[in-house]
């Protein structure tokens, strides 16, 4: 009896150690989670109200905000880094709001337990806790500035300077946790003999998708900082990074996810490092020299166009190393895998160039462009709606393979010797492409009516497409598909017939038959998947799995 009570005396010891030290690493990732916002000298910024001229148009002081006919949102903001980010975030009020609504409601979707999100919270805190000592003080200051605008509501994710700061992590960790990156980007570029004037042309998709809603608000953002050139950059309300954008220098810049492994802590989001070029740099020498300055936690290709430079690199870059990538001849082509000596010949990225669409999309771009002639305008825009495979096939629609893979967030054409930029209008790619002149815009010095500022000159017309049946096929194949994540019913086979070409509409409907426990009809749906074209080795997999777990329950 003694004993036993010894025994248990010491498995009450042992538990409370146990408790204790789950206590203080709870009470230690708490602490670390927390990062407080930079010391601002003068916060009087915070004291602007925005004037209402109506019909959503605002202003303070020189600074703008509008809604463009188009369906584009409209900003341009200038001044001191963290007037510039209180001003942002005060005429851009209501979208800041809207958008971490929709990035919540996507996490709540994936995680329901609010207990789980809190978890969340401060895992991501915990790897995040050296986020700021990894930004210039210069974007901290904005980024706090914007986040003053942000909704209270989200304090269990964190403050709203915690809260912005971390968002602007998040296509990193998404790439590294992922590997998919929820991006498959195109981009690409011409000059010289392959250019119908000669000058440079710069065409791409940025196919980032977490949810239609974080897509339905673009802003196109024009800034005018203190320090450093003026810039142009397509965003979203709460962003201050940059993904797509081109300079008063003629220098543009745009963004390709590569392969990468788990990082162990974070680094400098890509998105800062971009926006750093933009505002800072005005050839190719000091872009590669602002991206080797910074670290990164994930591998990222920079295809960076220059006017004084006559041409444009890839900058490829990894958390350990970084490589440029000068294809010598009149143009470049950008997908998710390296193309240098150095890094393109790693373990990892042949592994990308196997495994995933990667290889087959370039493929497809230099097939187009080697029929294209001499580029332009729009011969680029027609190439980036391309929906085709290899040889003109027919891969289906959203297929990832495909240049146009119908998820866009936006695509945009530079001319950086002439300063201008078209940016696509929704759907994706398919609606106009608006033109806006740089010199134009930032000669405006301030605006204070509403008024249109594209060139209405330049307007490129919307892909005819949208007046065609496959289309409309196109957006009941979305939303069945949506219905299933949702755990909806839907007609299988009805599913299949909206979108007959495409490996993943076999899949779906395999998956969704197999939770029915219709084994027969999942396998006839998987069998079908395999005669179509199918993205990545990984998809292939899970389909020959699939069929396996079948036939063992059938046999």
């Amino acid at each position: 009896m003694r004993r036993r009570k010894k025994i248990w005396r010491g498995l009450l010891y042992v538990l409370g150690a146990l408790v204790l030290l789950l206590l203080i690493g709870v009470i230690y990732v708490v602490r670390v989670s927390r990062i407080d916002p930079p010391k601002i000298a003068d916060m009087s910024a915070l004291q602007l109200q925005r004037t209402d001229h109506g019909n959503g148009f605002y202003t303070i002081k020189d600074s703008w905000f509008r809604h463009s006919r188009s369906g584009l949102y409209e900003l341009y903001v200038e001044g001191e880094p963290f007037e510039r980010g209180v001003i942002n975030g005060k005429l851009t009020a209501e979208l800041v709001v809207r958008q971490e609504e929709h990035f919540a409601e996507q996490i709540e979707k994936m995680i329901p337990s609010r207990t789980k999100r809190n978890f969340l919270k401060y895992m991501i805190g915990f790897f995040n806790r050296n986020l700021d000592k990894n930004v210039t003080e210069e974007y901290k200051e904005e980024i706090y500035g914007v986040s003053e605008s942000a909704s209270p509501d989200y304090q269990y994710l964190g403050t709203n300077y915690e809260r912005i700061l971390n968002y602007h992590a998040a296509h990193d960790i998404g790439h590294a946790v992922q590997n998919l990156a929820m991006v498959g980007c195109t981009s690409f570029g011409t000059w010289g003999a392959m250019s119908e004037d000669s000058t440079m042309i710069i065409g791409r998709n940025f196919d980032f998708y977490v949810g239609d809603k974080f897509a339905e608000d673009k802003i196109v953002a024009f800034f005018s900082p203190a320090k450093g050139h003026k810039f142009m950059t397509v965003t979203w309300g709460g962003f201050t990074g940059a993904v797509s954008g081109m300079n008063d220098q003629g220098i543009s810049v745009t963004i390709n996810a590569a392969k990468s492994s788990l990082p162990t802590g974070s680094a400098t989001p890509v998105s800062l490092v971009t926006k750093e070029i933009l505002q800072y740099a005005k050839n190719i020498s000091e872009a590669i020299a602002i991206a080797r300055s910074r670290k990164m936690f994930v591998s990222e290709s920079f295809l960076v166009a220059s006017a004084a430079d006559g041409r444009a690199v890839i900058i490829e870059k990894t958390p350990d190393d970084l490589d440029v990538y000068d294809p010598q001849k009149d143009l470049i082509v950008c997908t998710n895998h390296f193309q240098s000596n150095g890094l393109g010949r790693t373990k990892m990225n042949i592994e990308q160039e196997k495994e995933s669409a990667s290889s087959y999309r370039y493929q497809r771009m230099m097939e187009l462009l080697n029929a294209n002639g001499k580029n332009n305008v729009q011969k680029t825009i027609n190439i980036l709606r391309d929906q085709k495979g290899l040889n003109n096939a027919n891969i289906g629609m959203g297929n990832e393979k495909a240049i146009n893979q119908l998820i866009a967030h936006h695509s945009v054409v530079f001319e950086p010797e002439k300063l201008l930029v078209w940016v696509s209008t929704s759907p994706w790619q398919l609606g106009q492409y608006v033109c806006y002149d740089l010199n134009r815009v930032f000669g405006l010095r301030g605006m204070k009516e509403d008024r249109e500022i594209v060139d209405s000159s330049r307007i490129v017309a919307a892909d005819p497409f949208l007046l065609t049946k496959n289309y409309t096929d196109f957006v009941a194949f979305r939303t069945m598909k949506q219905h299933i994540m949702d755990g909806g019913t839907v007609n299988a086979d009805s599913l299949v017939a909206s979108n007959p070409e495409f490996y993943n509409s076999y899949v779906l409907a395999g998956d969704y038959s197999y939770k029915q426990r219709q084994f027969a009809a999942a396998l006839k749906y998987y069998q079908a998947a395999l005669t179509k074209v199918i993205a990545t080795k990984k998809e292939e997999e899970h389909i020959r799995e699939q069929i396996k777990r079948i036939q063992g329950k059938t046999n």
